[in-house]
C-alpha cells in the first residue's frame, strides 16, 4: 500500500511538472506576440537609416515591434492612403491632393536630410570627375552621348576620359528620389522644366537608359555596368565603393557631397521651414553647399484608432529626432539643423 501512494505522489508531481513546463512554453510567445505591431512603408533613400533606428530602438524598448518596408515614395504614400500601413516615408512632401484623400487627417514629420549623388563607372580614369550644372542636365537629357565629349573634357583637363557610350541608370518606381533630383535639374534648366520631362516621382526618361529599382537597384546597376552614371542617395554610393561626381553648385563652385557641404546646404534653407515643414531644396544657396539635397518625411495620421500606436510613434520619433541623428551622421545622412528639429517634434506633439 506504501508503495502504490509513493508511486502515487510522483506520477502527481511529474505531472504537475509537466504542466508548469506547458504553461511556460505557452507564456513566452504569448509575451512576444503582446509587443505592439507598426509598420510602415515607403523611401528606400532612408531605409538602411531607419533599420538602424528600429534595431537600436528595440533594444530599450521592447514593448513596440517597428517593421519597415523600402518599396519607394510613391509606393509608401500609396498605401498610407489606403490604410495599409500606420505610417509611409516619402522624399517628396504630399501634395494637397493626396492629403485630402487621407480621412484622419496628416501631418508630415521631416526626419532626416540626404544629398543624392550622381556616382559613375569608369575603369581606368584617375581623379575627380567635375560635372558643370549644364553638362550633367545634358546627359541625362541625352544630348550628351560619350565621355570624351569636349564640354566634360573642358571641365576635366587633367583626366584621361574614354570614347565610351554614357548610359545614364535612373529608377524604374515611383521614387522620392528622383522627385529631388528631377525638382533640381527643373529649377537649374530651362531645358529641362520646360522642353524635358520636368519635376515627377516617376517620369519618362529621355534616351534609352538603363532602369533600377530602388536606391539599392539603381547602384548595383551602375556597379557592373561600365560607362554609366547614376543618380541614388549618398550612402548608397559610399556603401558600393562607387565613385561620385564633384557638382558644381548655385555659385559656380564645384562641391563634393560630404557633412559638411550637405549641412551648409540644410543650413541656408532651413530658416524658411513653413508651417507645414514641407521644404523643397531645389537649389541651394551658398558657395559651400551641395547642390541636390533633399529632406526625406515620415507620413503619420493626424488621428489613431488605437491611441498606443499614436503614443508609440510619437516616442519613437522624437528619439529619432533627438538620439537617432549621430547614426544619420555616420551612415552619410545630413543631421537635422535644430529648428527643424524643434518644430518636427512640435508637429508629432499634434497626433492623437
Amino acid at each position: 500500500m506504501k508503495t502504490m501512494r509513493t508511486a502515487a505522489a510522483l506520477l502527481a508531481a511529474l505531472s504537475a511538472l509537466v504542466l508548469s513546463c506547458g504553461e511556460e512554453s505557452t507564456d513566452k510567445p504569448a509575451t512576444a506576440a503582446a509587443a505592439l505591431q507598426i509598420k510602415g512603408a515607403g523611401a528606400t533613400f532612408p531605409e538602411p537609416l531607419y533599420q538602424k533606428w528600429i534595431d537600436q530602438y528595440r533594444a530599450g524598448h521592447p514593448e513596440v515591434a517597428f517593421e519597415y518596408e523600402g518599396v519607394g515614395s510613391g509606393e509608401g504614400i500609396k498605401r498610407f492612403i489606403a490604410g495599409s500601413v500606420d505610417f509611409g516615408a516619402s522624399d517628396a512632401a504630399m501634395k494637397d491632393e493626396e492629403i485630402a484623400q487621407v480621412k484622419d487627417g496628416v501631418k508630415l514629420i521631416p526626419i532626416t536630410a540626404g544629398m543624392v549623388v550622381l556616382a559613375y563607372n569608369l575603369p581606368g580614369v584617375e581623379g575627380e570627375l567635375r560635372l558643370p550644372r549644364d553638362v550633367y542636365v545634358d546627359i541625362f537629357l541625352d544630348r550628351i552621348a560619350r565621355w570624351d565629349d569636349p564640354r566634360i573634357r573642358a571641365a576635366n583637363p587633367g583626366l584621361a576620359l574614354p570614347a565610351k557610350l554614357i548610359q545614364p541608370v535612373v529608377r524604374r518606381d515611383s521614387s522620392g528620389t528622383t522627385f529631388a533630383f528631377t525638382n533640381h535639374l527643373s529649377a537649374v534648366s530651362a531645358a529641362w522644366r520646360e522642353q524635358g520631362p520636368g519635376t515627377g516621382k516617376q517620369i519618362d526618361w529621355p534616351g534609352a537608359a538603363m532602369t533600377g529599382m530602388g536606391n539599392e537597384g539603381v547602384a548595383q546597376k551602375v556597379k557592373i555596368s561600365h560607362g554609366s552614371i547614376g543618380y541614388m542617395e549618398y550612402g548608397f554610393a559610399r556603401r558600393l565603393g562607387l565613385p561620385v561626381a564633384i557638382l558644381q553648385n548655385q555659385a559656380g563652385e564645384y562641391v563634393k557631397p560630404d557633412a559638411t557641404s550637405g549641412r551648409a546646404a540644410l543650413a541656408a534653407a532651413a530658416a524658411d521651414l513653413p508651417h507645414d515643414l514641407r521644404l523643397f531644396l531645389p537649389d541651394p544657396a551658398g558657395a559651400d553647399s551641395y547642390p541636390i539635397v533633399s529632406l526625406s518625411w515620415i507620413l503619420l495620421y493626424q488621428k489613431y484608432a488605437d491611441p498606443r500606436k499614436a503614443r508609440a510613434l510619437k516616442e519613437a520619433l522624437t528619439w529619432g529626432l533627438r538620439q537617432g541623428q549621430p547614426s544619420a551622421e555616420a551612415m552619410g545622412y545630413i543631421p537635422l539643423p535644430e529648428n527643424i528639429v524643434a518644430k518636427a517634434t512640435e508637429a508629432l506633439a499634434g497626433i492623437d
